[in-house]
């Protein structure tokens, strides 16, 4: 089981899709340990413009981890990223081509 950290606060879009990736990234269960920010002057002060940081166990912090490459090398030092989970999701989306319409690692593109 992973226990993992995460510094929040309330309507954090972010943080939702950072906790979905990792969801998605990984083959141990997590157990979430949310921390509302907005409820404390120190971690807003050290987390407020940075959130979504996540924590492993053993304190160590990942700010930006909505950046994939951070975040699946954050993932692999720590013996949690599903190889298979990562390949699926970097891999190349066939789309129509009606509208000039493509996909390229996740994301679509118009024209």
């Amino acid at each position: 089981m992973i226990w993992l950290t995460i510094y929040t606060t309330q309507g954090c879009h972010l943080c939702d899709e950072l906790e979905a990736r990792v969801a998605a990234l990984t083959h141990p269960v997590i157990e979430w340990q949310r921390v509302e920010v907005s409820d404390d002057e120190a971690l807003m002060a050290r987390y407020g413009e940075r959130i979504p940081v996540l924590a492993d166990d053993k304190g160590q912090e990942l700010d930006r981890g909505n950046e994939l490459e951070r975040l699946t090398t954050w993932l692999r030092q720590r013996g949690w990223l599903d190889e298979a989970a990562l390949s699926a999701l970097s891999a190349p989306v066939e789309t129509s081509a009606r509208g000039g319409a493509h996909q390229r690692n996740g994301r679509r593109f118009l024209g």
